[in-house]
């Protein structure tokens, strides 16, 4: 098997760092220590020099639009610039068209996958009014989990029958994912606005009309339902204040039934951005205030708040740029998510060891996913060199996203990833892509789901 040593690495696991070798034998870390000799000649050696080494990126939540959208992104295209941003695993939402809401489109995806997908790879089955008999089919140890949208959704993935919703929640032991936003709260909201303005909403109010409120009714009746059927739910992309009181930090989390998830988007941006960027930072949920920031990254340091993640959703430009009400809500956030989050190292705002915790460690309890997530002996080699001393500009020149476009355009960064490995494979290095491998299907320790 193919060698690669890695020397003087400022390696990042377990709350800990520590400079040190890590050597990879085929797909696998096999030995980690202060230092490590070469064991054949035929050992590719990369020497670090004090770059920090942490495990690959694991993103929890992601669009990345096949089949059926592929004029706005490509399972290749977006794997692709995930890589470039040092996320090694992605999970994929299942509202494509056609939506992944049977067994046979579930693992039709999966197969796009094992074709194109520079990163590993795992899709969530989309649950529905009607479709809890092919839901129960889900496998545990080769699915990442059910998705359901309680608040706003395209087509017939909105869950709002709640005779459906409990027998989901009392059918299934495995991980249900939620989008929550009270669909009349939004409604409700949107008619006062269209009859004050019309078409041409400001995009200022979108977070009044996808509103605070409407994400509390949602998710606290989510958690209700789960606290009294025993399921294990995960809500997604917090984006208030007042929801991260439904969350606890008193359990570890590999014992917690309720856990959450916040973006990338929900920490860096707040409503007074709308006025700079418009309908480029218009995602569902909305982008809140200050003070709504200000608490999402407390609970995210005490562990409420369990994951950070992307949600990363791109649209084309063109579709972006039209008024309030046509503007399709998401932005693509892959490639510039790790460089987002260590800027904000740099501000002071939260450590290297806890952004490994957020984005590595932790999805991996999470999800119970096998042998990734940590720099360990026997784990796949999913690994990302990051130079934390190395200012580069967010431009058109350097974005990977097939939309072209990035919310942080324009943005300076401090940090760059130079080194991605997947599955010991060096997928990506400094900006030249390994188009040989493919990234592999996740697989979840789940015996008794």
């Amino acid at each position: 098997m193919s060698l690669t040593l890695i020397k003087n690495a400022q390696i990042v696991n377990e709350g800990k760092i520590f400079e040190g070798d890590v050597l990879i034998d085929g797909e696998f870390i096999v030995d980690i220590d202060s230092s490590i000799s070469l064991k054949s000649s035929n050992t590719t050696v990369i020497d670090a020099e004090g770059k920090y080494l942490f495990p690959g990126i694991i993103d929890d939540q992601v669009h990345f639009r096949e089949p059926g959208l592929t004029h706005k992104a490509t399972i290749e295209s977006e794997s692709r610039a995930a890589v470039a941003g040092g996320i090694t695993s992605f999970i994929e939402m299942p509202n494509t068209v056609p939506q992944a809401t049977t067994q046979q489109l579930l693992e039709e995806k999966f197969e796009i996958a094992s074709k194109s997908s520079y990163a590993n790879y795992s899709f969530m089955f989309g649950g529905t009014n009607d479709n809890l008999e092919e839901l129960l089919k889900t496998n545990p140890s080769n699915v990442a989990g059910i998705k359901l949208f309680l608040g706003s959704s395209t087509g017939n993935m909105l869950v709002d029958n709640e005779e459906v919703l409990e027998k989901i929640f009392s059918s299934t032991k495995m991980l249900i994912a939620v989008h929550c936003e009270d669909e009349t709260t939004i409604k409700n909201n949107l008619e006062t606005y269209l009859k004050e303005h019309g078409d041409e909403i400001p995009i200022e109010l979108h977070p009044k009309i996808r509103s605070e409120e409407a994400c509390y009714i949602s998710s606290s009746k989510a958690i209700k339902l789960a606290k009294k059927t025993g399921a294990r739910l995960h809500v997604f992309h917090l984006s208030t204040g007042k929801e991260t009181s439904l969350f606890s930090n008193k359990i570890p989390l590999e014992k917690k039934l309720i856990t959450a998830e916040v973006c990338i988007h929900h920490l860096w941006f707040s409503d007074k951005d709308y006025k700079t960027k418009g309908t480029l930072i218009k995602w569902n949920p909305a982008v809140k205030t200050e003070k709504d920031r200000e608490e999402l990254w407390k609970a995210l340091l005490d562990d409420r708040i369990d994951v950070i993640a992307t949600d990363h959703a791109p649209h084309t430009l063109e579709e972006k740029q039209q008024t309030y009400t046509k503007a399709p809500s998401g932005g693509p956030l892959v490639q510039h998510a790790l460089p987002a989050i260590l800027k904000a190292h740099k501000q002071g705002q939260i450590s290297i060891e806890k952004i490994v915790e957020k984005m590595c460690h932790n999805p991996a309890i999470l999800f119970k996913i096998e042998k990734r997530g940590f720099i360990k002996k026997g784990f796949y080699a999913d690994l990302v060199l990051v130079d934390i001393a190395s200012p580069w500009t967010v431009n058109k020149s350097n974005i990977l996203y097939k939309c072209g476009w990035s919310p942080f355009e324009g943005d300076t960064f401090y940090s760059k990833i130079t080194h991605t490995f997947v599955n010991g494979h060096l997928m990506y290095n400094n900006g030249i892509f390994n188009n040989t491998v493919k990234g592999k299907r996740l697989f979840f320790n789940r015996k008794n789901e």
